[in-house]
């Protein structure tokens, strides 16, 4: 590990001020996914700028019916969060399902959105990666793709976005609250990650010194279901192969309302716009949830090696489907 600067910020707007002016500068709060790269060499910051002791670990309810949740909001206490189990479940699952209780004690919300690729390649400094080096290539392509991307890949990157808690915040509509030194704005969380594209050293659409201060989600509709499915090589501490976060209401038999997002496919967590437009509106039958997850499926371009994952992914969503629907409708 190289020798790096350290400072304490003091304020949001401290933090900001401090970080902007440093090119190789990085924020630390929790450091699960940090403190990680900066041992392998992946990460080389020359000042981390601690902003874990700042005030951000409120989760209260909005006038509309909402929520905000502080960015230094540790990932247990979220998931256990009264307010988030009720009226949020498919976020409280998709906490549980990442990680470790030791690592989700340590874990922040902000942290876990930027969680960059578990992709091998990227973690190993001896190979080729578009994204920790552009222009050197992408070892993926062509190497080991069990995890990697089956939609919105590149030429030049492949690798998946590992989050499970950002597949429920993209799912559930929610807006990312950061501040940066021209003042604050919010970022739909389905606009927050990048696809590679040509740039796939680019996660987010995060300039350099913004910080993350909270999340916001709005109100479920009226009698919502949801809740988070996650595919693994085994039953713990694994990065998922496919997952669903998915939140559905009902008119009668009828789908009223759906809120789909992907994990474990993409770059990004993956919104299912096709899906919910085939499922809004519809009844909730099989041939209904076939319907959708082959329009969300059809322009999957797998790799040599995670072809499994177009079928996995289908029988996934259509899995999650079903169980809501059984829910909503008793």
């Amino acid at each position: 590990m190289k020798p790096f600067e350290y400072h304490v910020a003091t304020s949001p707007a401290d933090a900001v001020a401090t970080l902007a002016q440093r090119p190789e500068a990085a924020y630390l709060a929790g450091g699960t996914n940090l403190v990680d790269h900066m041992k392998l060499g992946v990460a080389e910051p020359d000042l981390l700028v601690d902003v874990s002791h700042l005030d951000l670990t409120d989760v209260t309810q909005t006038d509309d019916g909402g929520v905000t949740i502080g960015a230094n909001v540790r990932n247990s206490d979220l998931a256990a969060h009264p307010m988030i189990r009720s009226r949020y479940p498919v976020l409280a699952r998709a906490l549980l399902s990442g990680a470790s209780g030791q690592l989700r004690n340590s874990a922040t919300t902000a942290g876990n959105l930027l969680q960059r690729t578990r992709c091998v390649y990227f973690q190993d400094v001896t190979t080729p990666c578009n994204k920790r080096d552009p222009g050197s290539g992408c070892s993926a392509i062509g190497g080991y793709t069990r995890y990697h991307a089956i939609l919105g890949a590149s030429e030049h990157c492949v690798a998946a976005h590992p989050s499970d808690m950002a597949v429920a915040v993209s799912a559930l509509d929610g807006q990312i609250v950061v501040e940066g030194t021209d003042g604050s704005r919010r970022i739909p969380a389905t606009e927050f990650h990048r696809l590679p594209g040509d740039e796939p050293h680019r996660d987010t659409v995060l300039e350099h010194g913004e910080l993350i201060t909270a999340v916001e989600l709005p109100a479920p509709p009226p009698n919502a279901v949801s809740d988070y499915r996650k595919v693994r090589d085994r039953a713990s501490y694994a990065f998922a192969l496919s997952s669903v976060a998915a939140e559905l209401s009902f008119v009668g038999e009828a789908i009223a309302t759906a809120r789909i997002a992907l994990g474990g496919i993409a770059h990004k967590p993956w919104r299912a716009r096709h899906a919910e437009r085939v499922l809004t509106g519809a009844p909730a039958t099989e041939d209904t949830f076939a319907a959708a997850a082959d329009a969300e499926l059809s322009h999957a371009e797998p790799l040599p090696g995670n072809e499994f994952k177009v079928e996995l992914t289908r029988r996934t969503l259509m899995a999650q489907l079903r169980m809501l629907t059984e829910r909503g409708l008793r």
